[in-house]
């Protein structure tokens, strides 16, 4: 067996020609075997895919997973997409031989050795090379993991009497015992144990033996039950074989889901295990995981053996959720399919009137895609226990004080067909017959210009905001900025012939201002301070490449970069985007106008509000 230090041909590395580049980031999840010792009566896999003993990297004479993964590497940092994270799962990544199992793990490991400290300035955990297992065939790499320091995640189900009824081996042998044993024979070994079980409505039955048993784990196992999980099942009217028999687990209710949250509460908290109940056990249903992202197919994806691309495991062998494979498209083809099919599934349904009233839409984002697919729902299966985590919690899960506001600017990113209907409507009346604001804007063409929603979009972190004059919109939009954000300018090309003769010396328009206050001027106005003025003019844009139709690009981030140290880290900043000529309109019409002067004040044009920290995104293994 190799160790730690030692190199090896198939150690990853960054290609010279990105080295110049800003990396954008996201989370890899490897299968590299479908092959599994078990056939779990709830496995989202196909039962009779996995016998492919011909194919499988797991027979020896299959292909070597380690070139897959290598290869997958290799390409997303070529395109500049750089890894933060990567994971085995499976099939059951312990059913490969002994050197291939281990050639991955070094392979990661030396992957974090190599990018550790680039990923940590980023603002990422860099921990040891993680698998997920079924713990039942472990005992063959012990000698791999105590070596490498592997994080070991393993599924265990509670109760017993229902892990051993429904985790059950190909040939109807129970397997509880045995893996029981392989935990102990972990308890030596450095790196992080823990375990996670799925919960179906027939666990509801069990709560006294569960509770019972969780005490076990903790009392008796090297696990740190502290850092164990629930998952809550769902179906997709697939039957899938138990020992003997064809059996169908029933997924809970939302309102099962929370009297099974509130019976673990009650059973635990304030005891030795206050740390888990209150934290890990239920950590999938909180924001930090992928199923709070506005469009997880920006970040998160699963690569198998053969190279094909899926969402994560839950979308893995569907192809709603298939996003190609890396040896024969482009990372580009690939994820524009996967930024595309999330926004899809996401887009099956309208967004549900609980949503739209709801306080916590910013949290949860509508939950899965995957999963409301399935159920052909436009929000979480898990809506109402996740509401009822938010309420316990209200220091750390503030409700926000305009839903609608929330369900609006959700709609912009998620679902523009819907957005129009949702935007707040201001309320403009003046007394004695002074024009409104919008009337002004109406009977003005250039000022209509000044004003127009549709002209501007920042894309920060991959993530796209349409921008909105603040006066019109009459809420406030937040966004992180970190040292190290990504930021570009969209500026749709016809908004350049808006109040100007000669497009070609009309210019993109960016005004950044720090959340800090100054006074000055003969009215003694307290205002924002001005941080940067940037104007990059027509012919300039046009040269730049742009991935969004009719709309030119200008990567920002550098020059953001440059300024961020003079932004306000405890208020929030703003960022203005207009053109040169809609500024000259505006100002024009702010000198020849009284009744528009006053009524912008401050400035109109279309915005977003920064908040600036420190980079800390969350790594999920699981």
């Amino acid at each position: 067996m190799s160790n730690q230090s030692g190199t090896s041909s198939s150690t990853p590395s960054a290609p010279a020609s990105s080295a110049a580049a800003k990396p954008r980031f996201i989370h890899l999840l490897y299968v590299p075997t479908n092959m599994c010792s078990l056939r779990c009566s709830y496995c989202y896999l196909d039962h009779d895919a996995l016998l492919q003993s011909q194919t499988d990297p797991a027979n020896p004479a299959g292909p070597d997973p380690l070139k897959t993964l290598d290869f997958a590497v290799k390409k997303f940092q070529a395109a500049n997409f750089t890894p933060f994270t990567l994971s085995l799962h499976g099939g059951e990544v312990t059913c490969l031989s002994h050197e291939r199992f281990e050639a991955l793990i070094a392979y990661i490991d030396a992957y974090y050795r190599e990018h550790g400290d680039v990923l940590r300035q980023q603002g990422f955990k860099v921990g040891k090379p993680h698998i997920k297992t079924n713990l039942y065939n472990i005992d063959k790499h012990l000698d791999t993991i105590a070596a490498y320091e592997v994080s070991v995640s393993g599924s265990l189900d509670v109760p017993f009497s229902l892990h051993k009824k429904y985790r059950r081996t190909a040939d109807g042998r129970e397997t509880l015992t045995k893996i029981l044993k392989n935990i102990e024979s972990l308890r030596n070994l450095p790196g992080r144990k823990k375990v996670s079980a799925t919960i179906f409505r027939e666990h509801l039955d069990h709560l006294d033996e569960m509770i019972e048993d969780l005490w076990y784990l903790h009392r008796n196992t090297c696990l740190d039950m502290n850092d164990f999980n629930f998952m809550f099942g769902f179906s997709d009217d697939i039957l899938v074989p138990t020992s003997s028999h064809y059996t169908r687990l029933t997924p809970l209710t939302e309102n099962e889901q929370i009297v099974f949250y509130e019976r673990m509460h009650e059973a635990f908290d304030g005891t030795e295990l206050d740390a888990g109940v209150n934290g890990a056990w239920f950590a999938e249903f909180t924001p930090n995981y992928c199923t709070g992202s506005i469009n997880c197919g920006e970040k998160f994806f699963l690569l198998d053996y053969q190279g094909d691309i899926y969402s994560c495991v839950r979308g893995q062998g569907h192809q709603d959720f298939y996003y190609g494979n890396i040896f024969r498209d482009s990372i580009e083809t690939i994820l524009n399919t996967a930024r595309t099919k999330i926004f899809n599934a996401h887009n099956r349904s309208l967004l549900s009137d609980d949503c739209i009233s709801c306080k916590y839409l910013r949290l949860c984002m509508t939950g899965c895609p995957f999963v409301k697919t399935l159920y052909g729902q436009p929000k979480s299966y898990t809506c109402k226990l996740q509401q009822k985590m938010y309420q316990d919690k209200p220091d750390l899960y503030k409700p926000t004080r305009t839903p609608a506001a929330d369900a609006y600017h959700y709609a912009l990113a998620m679902r523009p067909l819907q957005a129009e209907h949702l935007r707040p409507k201001p309320d403009f009346v003046l007394p004695n017959n002074i024009p409104s604001l919008t009337s002004i804007i109406e009977a003005d063409r250039d000022i209509a210009g000044v004003f127009d929603d549709d002209a501007f979009v920042v894309e920060i972190d991959g993530i796209r905001y349409p921008l909105q004059s603040q006066i019109l919109r009459g809420t406030r939009d937040f966004v992180s900025l970190t040292p190290v954000s990504t930021v570009k300018m969209y500026a749709r090309k016809s908004v350049f012939e808006k109040a100007c003769k000669w497009p070609v010396n009309n210019s993109l328009y960016l005004m950044l201002l720090s959340g800090e206050l100054v006074t000055y001027g003969d009215e003694n106005r307290t205002k924002q301070e001005h941080v940067m003025t940037h104007q990059v003019f027509y012919r300039t844009l046009a040269s730049y490449d742009s991935d969004m139709e009719d709309f030119f690009c200008f990567d920002a981030t550098t020059l953001m970069a440059s300024y961020f140290a003079s932004l306000s880290t405890t208020k929030p900043n703003n960022l203005f985007v207009t053109t040169s000529a809609l500024r000259d309109a505006h100002y024009t019409k702010h000198k020849n106008n009284g009744y528009y002067h006053i009524q912008t004040i401050n400035l109109p044009f279309p915005n977003i509000e920064l908040v600036c920290e420190e980079a800390d995104l969350d790594e999920q293994e699981d």
